[in-house]
């Protein structure tokens, strides 16, 4: 988990790339910017509220060879090695940008390098390269005193509340290629920022593993589960599979199967399932990690627990008091109304 309120930004440069293929021009600023007590807060909000809004998804940087031959990763291990070479360093990745400028949709802007110490990362210390474009101009009005008479003058520039595109990249991790974190707020480029200039994958870490593999249960539950048994089964299975994860540190496969699964002739549908859907999902050769907490507790939030009939009612079910539904909710078929049903057993009704 990352705690960006504690850090502070060390050095600033700032830059202009244009669009290459327009022939615009790339202006690269002599000396760093020297920040003021007025400038900073407002800047550590515009380059870091993205973040801290957005889910930790963990990219790193790759390249089809080796990640010593991706570029930006050669230059951010430069500025690790010696942060007094930053501003420099930013020329060559403003630099490295501008030539990835080439499609017409690419707009132009203004590019931020900063050096950032005191990242907290899962509670420790560490230093970070911010990397931030800002693009889309806003017109907005000055008011300027002349004479007798209030006048009103037309200006653009950026709007401090939305930054177009950023990254962070942590000093952690240096030889799978650094843990990046990443912002696109204009997805019509995205290649343009993560592959073409970054040059990064996913980082494959406890987070990802632990997203993945619940995203996977749950289309397993939806795809198989369902169609074998019934909507309450289905919401009963993920029920079980989000609290297994919850209360585990580790995932190990045949724990899981054993505890979540209740019908046994589902566990092989479960391993077909998986070798015919793991690549999807990059769990194909996976049995066990380390389990992200924070990962399942956005898992939980994202699962539905809701059994919806057609006769315009709902029964919720409660994931945190699974065995209710186990003891206290009957499914039956009516043979004089031909119909489903759903027998409900409780002692009073709670006031809301």
């Amino acid at each position: 988990m990352i705690n960006l309120y504690t850090l502070h930004i060390e050095s600033l440069s700032i830059h202009r790339v244009g669009n290459k293929s327009r022939n615009e021009n790339i202006f690269l600023s002599a000396e760093p910017f020297t920040m003021t007590d007025e400038i900073t807060p407002l800047l550590k909000e515009f380059f870091f509220k993205p973040f801290r809004d957005k889910e930790e998804n963990y990219f790193q940087f790759t390249n089809e060879v080796d990640v010593e031959f991706n570029q930006l990763y050669n230059i951010a291990a430069a500025i690790f090695e010696d942060p007094d070479s930053i501003h420099e360093n930013s020329k060559k990745i403003t630099s490295h940008l501008f030539e990835q400028s080439q499609h017409p949709h690419i707009k132009s802007g203004e590019v931020y390098v900063t050096y950032l110490s005191d990242v907290v990362l899962d509670n420790e210390k560490v230093d970070a390269i911010g990397i931030f474009k800002s693009e889309i101009k806003h017109d907005f009005l000055q008011f300027e005193e002349q004479g007798s008479n209030l006048e009103m003058i037309l200006q653009q520039g950026i709007n401090l509340n939305k930054l177009d595109k950023g990254c962070l990249i942590l000093n952690v991790k240096k030889e799978e290629g650094y843990k990046i974190l990443s912002i696109d707020s204009n997805r019509y480029d995205t290649k343009y920022w993560l592959e073409h200039f970054l040059g990064v994958d996913v980082f494959e870490d406890e987070n990802f593993m632990t997203k993945k593999y619940l995203k996977f249960c749950q289309d397993f539950a939806k795809e198989v589960v369902l169609p074998a048994e019934d909507k309450k089964e289905e919401v009963m299975f993920m029920n079980r599979a989000v609290n297994h994860f919850a209360k585990n540190d580790t995932f190990e496969e045949t724990n899981f199967l054993n505890e979540v699964i209740e019908n046994p002739d589902l566990i092989p549908e479960f391993k077909h399932y998986k070798v015919e859907r793991g690549p999807k999902y990059s769990i194909e050769d996976v049995s066990n990690f380390p389990i992200a907490n924070k990962a399942v507790s956005q898992a939980r939030k994202s699962i539905k627990n809701v059994i919806e009939l057609d006769t315009n009612i709902q029964i919720k079910m409660d994931f945190i008091n699974p065995e209710s539904a186990e003891k206290f909710v009957e499914k039956g078929w009516d043979e004089e109304k031909q119909m489903y049903y759903y027998l409900v057993y409780f002692n009073k009704e709670q006031k809301s």
